[in-house]
């Protein structure tokens, strides 16, 4: 009983001594955070003031953030009274599990940083990787956020863009369009060569330099395939493309050039009638 109450007498001030750590841990931990996102947007500041490539800027900014971060971890759990010393050591000999453990984020992490170094991709760029196609919004210290067309965001860990194919829309200032174009094998083609050539000459996307190509390439099992392959400015790549698609049809219709469907010839072979 005499112990009881000495525990009720002491309960009191240990709850008041636990209760203060627990709430100054609590603050550090929450001015750690802001303290994390304010060093991030300095850093994207700073760099931005210099004028830095958009790519190294985010990918910087999300590192500071990270490192501050870290930090407020480690001070909170030392007001709690977690020996920090012996913590950071212990995590130290357990480096190895821990690394087999997060092998994925690591792997992530170091993708992060030689895309930044070696710069396959760059914040606005339109590309195709890791099976999805995008305009690159943000690269950070794990991942790599894609905008489509259809304004949907994409998130891709770092390490399976790096590990794959990376096609790149946008490191080119010209991309050139190409068309297969199938007429019927009646038509003219000197004609319809013509009727190419005049659209592209005056198509305003079209760029003289380099010249565009225009070729019969196939003469497939119901159509004659021409090639039309004309070189625009990476801007303008959709826009020219519908453009000289719409152009193509209507002046072949204009000029009764038709663009056939699939077709078989059946010859049907009669056979006597047995008796």
């Amino acid at each position: 009983m005499e112990n009881l109450e000495g525990l009720l007498n002491q309960a009191p001030e240990v709850l008041v001594t636990y209760g203060l750590q627990i709430l100054f841990a609590l603050i550090i931990f929450f001015v750690g955070k802001y303290f994390a996102g304010v060093a991030q947007r300095l850093t994207r500041k700073l760099l931005n003031s210099r004028k830095v490539d958009p790519t190294v800027v985010s990918f910087v900014a999300n590192l500071a953030w990270a490192v501050v971060f870290v930090f407020a971890v480690i001070a909170t759990l030392g007001q709690i009274g977690v020996q920090t010393a012996s913590l950071v050591a212990v995590i130290g000999a357990a480096g190895l599990a821990i690394g087999l453990a997060l092998q994925g984020s690591l792997s992530n992490f170091a993708s992060g940083v030689l895309m930044v170094l070696f710069r396959p991709c760059r914040v606005g760029d339109y590309i195709e990787a890791a099976g999805v196609a995008g305009t690159v919004d943000e690269i950070t210290i794990f991942s790599t956020k894609l905008r489509t067309p259809d304004n949907k965001v994409i998130t891709a860990p770092n390490s399976s863009i790096m590990n794959g194919t990376i096609t790149n829309y946008s490191t080119m200032d010209t991309r050139r369009i190409d068309l297969v174009i199938g007429v019927s094998y009646s038509a003219d083609m000197a004609l319809t060569k013509k009727i190419f050539q005049d659209i592209l000459d005056n198509n305003q996307y079209v760029l003289k330099d380099p010249a565009y190509t225009i070729g019969l390439s196939e003469l497939a099992s119901s159509t004659v395939n021409f090639v039309v392959r004309p070189w625009v400015k990476k801007a303008d790549y959709w826009t020219a493309r519908f453009q000289l698609l719409e152009e193509i049809k209507r002046d072949l219709d204009a000029a009764n050039i038709s663009i056939p469907y699939p077709q078989m010839d059946i010859h049907v072979k009669a056979l006597p009638l047995n008796q």
